[in-house]
C-alpha cells in the first residue's frame, strides 16, 4: 500500500510470570517517584544496583528518565529503568506515552525486542492496553525514505509482563491496544507521505488496497462523477492543479446494523500552496499535512474493519491539491455547491472548508444522521490553543459533548469553542450566500467553522481542527518530529460507541 515502511507492526504478547525469564532484548522496568521496587523480583543484582542509584539521588523516578543496566541473572540482554513520575498519577494517557517511550528508547540502542514491566499502577486493563498501543506507535519510522544513516532499528517484537490474574482480559486489552496503535500509524504514515507520491488519485488507490477484501467498502467518485453531483466547491478547488479530484467514500455496516448512521468526514489536500492566495515559502513544505483529516478517517476505518462497531459508519475523503495555475479558482469567483449554496472567495488559502462543505451535504444524502469532520482548517486556532489542543465546535451541544467525551476516552485533548450566531457576519458577503473566509484576522477558526455549519443544516454535528496537533514541530520522549495520528482514537472510540449517544 505504501511506496515506504513507514512502520512495522510489532508482535505483541502478554507475559506472566517473574520478569527474570523474559526473552528479550531489553526489559523496561519503570520507576515511580513515589514508590519502591521492592517487590517486582528482580534479580539480587538489579535490585540491589537500583537501591544504589535511589541512594545517591542519580534515580529520582522523573518521568522518562533512563538508566541503563547490565542483566544479571535475567534472560534479557540489557534492563532500561525508566521513569514513570508519581505512581498516583498515572493514567492510561501516561500510559501510552510510556509504552511509545520504552520502544523509542529500545530503538535507540539498536534493539528489535522490548518487553515492559507492568508493575503497580500500569497492571489495571486500561493501562495495559495503552501500554501495547504505545508499544505499537513507537514502531513508526519518520524516516523511512533514508537510503543511510537510519538512527532507529525495527522493532519486532514487545510483551507487557505482569504478575498474575486477570490474564484473559489483559490479552484482550494487549490485541486492542495493538490496532489501535496500528490504526494510528496508518494515519500518520498516509500523512508523511511527500506529496508528489501521494496525489489525490493514488490516495484512492490505497484506500481500495487498504480494505481489499475487508468489511470495509471502498467507493471512489471520480472528477466527472463529482460534476454530475454539481460538487462545485470541491472541483473549483482543484481545478488549478493537473492532478484530478477525487471523493473516497467509505462504507461499514454490520449486519442488522440499526440505530445512527455516523460519518466521518475528513479533509484531504494533499498539497496546499493556498492557491492564487498563496503561502509563504517558510513551512510550505509542511503543507502535506494539510491531509491528515482525511488520513485520521483512513486510521479510522482500518480499526473498524478489524474491531467492528454495532452501527453503520460512512467515511468521506475529498481530496484535492491546491495549486496556482492560469486554470486555478480566483479571489472575486463564486463557486455553486452541490447543496446550492454559494460562496463569494475571498481567499483562496481557506480552500479545506470548500471540500468540507460539499462533503458534509453528500453525507446527508448518504442517510447520515450524525456529522463529524476533521481537518488541519486554521492557524487561528494553532494561534488560539497551541499544540497542545485540538479544537472542537459542534451543535446541539450534546452531540458536542458526546464527541468530547469520546476524545477524553481515546486519550485526544479536545477543547470546545464557541460557534454563537453573533459571530455570522465574519462571513457575511454582498453578491452570494456567504464569503469562504472573513475580511479580518480575528475569529478565524470560529468563521470556519461557522462556514461548515451551513453544510451540516440541523443535522448533529461536530468539528474538529487539528491544525496545531497534526504534527510535531519537536522530539519528546515519547512523540518523534512528524505527524502525530491526532483524534484517530477519537474517531474510533465515538464509532464504537453509538450506544452511549445515539
Amino acid at each position: 500500500m505504501l511506496s515506504h515502511e513507514f512502520y512495522t507492526t510489532p508482535t505483541l504478547r502478554l507475559v506472566v510470570g517473574p520478569p527474570a525469564g523474559v526473552e528479550t532484548d531489553v526489559l523496561v522496568v519503570p520507576v515511580f517517584a513515589d514508590t519502591d521496587a521492592t517487590s517486582l523480583h528482580l534479580p539480587d543484582a538489579t535490585a540491589s544496583a537500583m537501591a544504589a542509584l535511589r541512594s545517591t539521588q542519580e534515580l529520582k523516578g522523573e518521568a522518562y528518565e533512563q538508566h541503563w543496566l547490565a542483566a544479571d541473572g535475567m534472560a534479557a540482554g540489557r534492563v532500561l529503568l525508566l521513569g514513570g513520575g508519581a505512581a498516583g498519577a498515572v493514567s492510561p494517557d501516561f500510559a501510552r506515552r510510556f509504552g511509545t517511550a520504552a520502544g523509542l528508547a529500545a530503538r535507540s540502542r539498536g534493539q528489535g525486542r522490548v518487553a515492559v514491566l507492568a508493575h503497580g499502577a500500569l497492571e489495571s486493563e486500561a493501562t495495559v492496553r495503552a501500554l501495547a498501543e504505545g508499544l505499537t506507535l513507537a514502531a513508526f519510522h519518520v524516516d523511512a525514505y533514508k537510503t543511510r544513516d537510519r538512527k532507529l532499528a525495527d522493532l519486532h517484537s514487545a510483551a507487557i509482563v505482569v504478575s498474575a490474574g486477570g490474564t484473559n482480559a489483559l490479552a484482550d486489552a494487549v490485541a486492542l491496544g495493538s490496532v489501535l496503535g496500528e490504526a494510528t500509524n496508518v494515519a500518520r504514515a498516509v500523512a508523511h507521505e511527500p506529496p508528489n507520491v501521494l496525489t489525490p488519485a493514488v490516495l484512492a488507490d490505497r484506500a481500495k488496497a487498504m480494505f481489499a477484501g475487508t468489511s470495509v467498502q471502498v467507493e471512489v467518485l471520480e472528477e466527472a462523477q463529482l460534476r454530475e453531483k454539481h460538487m462545485g466547491l470541491l472541483l473549483g478547488v482543484a481545478q488549478g492543479s493537473v492532478q484530478a479530484p477525487r471523493l473516497i467514500v467509505l462504507t461499514y455496516e454490520p449486519a442488522n446494523a440499526s440505530g445512527p448512521v455516523l460519518a466521518l468526514v475528513g479533509k484531504a489536500v494533499t498539497f496546499d500552496t493556498g492557491g492564487i492566495s498563496i503561502k509563504p515559502a517558510e513551512n510550505m513544505d509542511k503543507m502535506k499535512y494539510d491531509m491528515c483529516g482525511g488520513a485520521a478517517v483512513l486510521g479510522a476505518f482500518h480499526a473498524l474493519a478489524r474491531t467492528g462497531a454495532t452501527s453503520k459508519v460512512i467515511g468521506l475523503i475529498p481530496s484535492v491539491e491546491n495549486m496556482p495555475s492560469g486554470t486555478a479558482f480566483r479571489p472575486g469567483d463564486i463557486l455553486t455547491g452541490a447543496s446550492g449554496l454559494t460562496v463569494e472567495i475571498t481567499n483562496t488559502d481557506a480552500e479545506g472548508r470548500l471540500i468540507l462543505g460539499d462533503a458534509l451535504w453528500y453525507a446527508k444524502q448518504l442517510g447520515a444522521t450524525h456529522l463529524v469532520d476533521i481537518a488541519t482548517l486554521t492557524g487561528a486556532c494553532a494561534v488560539a490553543l497551541g499544540r497542545v489542543a485540538s479544537g472542537l465546535f459542534g451543535a446541539p451541544d450534546a452531540w458536542r459533548e458526546a464527541v468530547q467525551g469520546a476524545g477524553t476516552r481515546g486519550g485526544d485533548f479536545l477543547w470546545p469553542l464557541p460557534i454563537s450566531d453573533d459571530y455570522e457576519d465574519l462571513l457575511k458577503s454582498d453578491i452570494a450566500d456567504m464569503a469562504n473566509a472573513a475580511g479580518t484576522r480575528y475569529g478565524g477558526a470560529i468563521s470556519a467553522a461557522l462556514f461548515l455549519k451551513a453544510f451540516a443544516g440541523d443535522t448533529p454535528w461536530a468539528h474538529l481542527d487539528i491544525a496545531g496537533t497534526a504534527w510535531a514541530d519537536e522530539s519528546k520522549p515519547y512523540q518523534p518530529k512528524g505527524p502525530t495520528g491526532v483524534a484517530v482514537r477519537t474517531l474510533i472510540e465515538l464509532a464504537r460507541s453509538a450506544e452511549t449517544w445515539a
